[in-house]
């Protein structure tokens, strides 16, 4: 159980992956005019948004951009019910959807930086004005640190303040192996456990109204946080992140999806969401 504990904080800690530029900028010509796109404000640290998520305060509007691989599109019954989420624990009520179709990169696992990259060169969709834009990456990849030894495989990540990962392959893997889970269902319960971590939750951009982070033992063997939550059956539990752990909550719940238990809502509402 240690090294497994030892495995999950490893893994996530590159999930919660800080990358800030001053000066980052793009330009492109239209109708003989230059436009540049500032992308500094999507670029900050995992959990610093979160009080635009959950607010109108500076956005009213959320653009989410969803980049996937040919043959790998979500499921439109689970971008559905997350945007249900996110009107159910924010106060974005103008949420518009744009898809973008990629070509593979061709590589069986990405790392994060890789995911990174990939992002630079296909987003599209930047803050503007009073619109707060979202990107989130549908990949035919999997994680380069899963351990399949183990049978051990991420589902998705956050990696920005604005940006998430799905790895699409090992969703539709997980889903395959029970009729009580479907792969909308499982993109769902990924998403919205995504979403979470960009609200905020638990401890990287909500404060904690009370003290529910739930713990593991770092390489020192220090007790640390490991920002996720410690209630049973809540939304933000760290198995989320992974195969097995995502496969014994929905068998659980019968397929339902699992919530945001009453200390994630106190600190969401604290911090300007519903």
């Amino acid at each position: 159980m240690k090294n497994k504990s030892l495995l999950i904080l490893g893994i996530f800690a590159l999930f919660i992956w800080n990358c800030s530029k001053s000066n980052s900028s793009s330009s492109d010509e239209e109708n003989s005019e230059t436009l540049t796109v500032n992308k500094t404000l999507n670029e900050q640290s995992t959990g610093s948004s979160a009080n635009d998520f959950l607010s109108n305060d500076n956005y009213d509007k959320l653009i989410i951009e969803i980049a996937y691989v040919t043959g790998y599109k979500p499921e439109e019954q689970a971008i559905l019910d997350n945007i249900e989420f996110i009107e159910e624990i924010s106060y974005k009520e103008d949420i518009e959807i744009q898809y973008l179709e990629l070509d593979s990169p061709d590589k069986e696992t990405l790392t994060t930086q890789e995911v990174y990259e990939l992002e630079q060169e296909n987003r599209t969709a930047y803050n503007s004005d009073s619109t707060l834009a979202m990107y989130i990456y549908f990949s035919d990849a999997t994680y380069s640190e899963d351990d399949p030894d183990s049978d051990l495989f991420t589902l998705g990540a956050v990696y920005l303040n604005t940006s998430m990962v799905i790895y699409e392959e090992s969703v539709r893997t997980i889903a395959s192996k029970s009729s009580l889970i479907s792969n909308a269902t499982v993109e769902t319960a990924t998403l919205n456990h995504e979403f979470g971590h960009l609200f905020g939750l638990v401890n990287i951009g909500s404060d904690m109204v009370n003290d529910h982070e739930d713990e593991t033992t770092n390489d020192d063997g220090e007790t640390v946080g490991n920002q996720h939550c410690n209630q049973d059956g809540c939304l933000m539990r760290a198995e989320l992140e992974f195969n097995t752990g995502m496969s014994k909550m929905l068998t659980a719940k019968n397929g339902q999806v699992p919530d945001l238990d009453a200390e994630c809502l106190l600190d969401v509402a604290a911090n300007g969401g519903r």
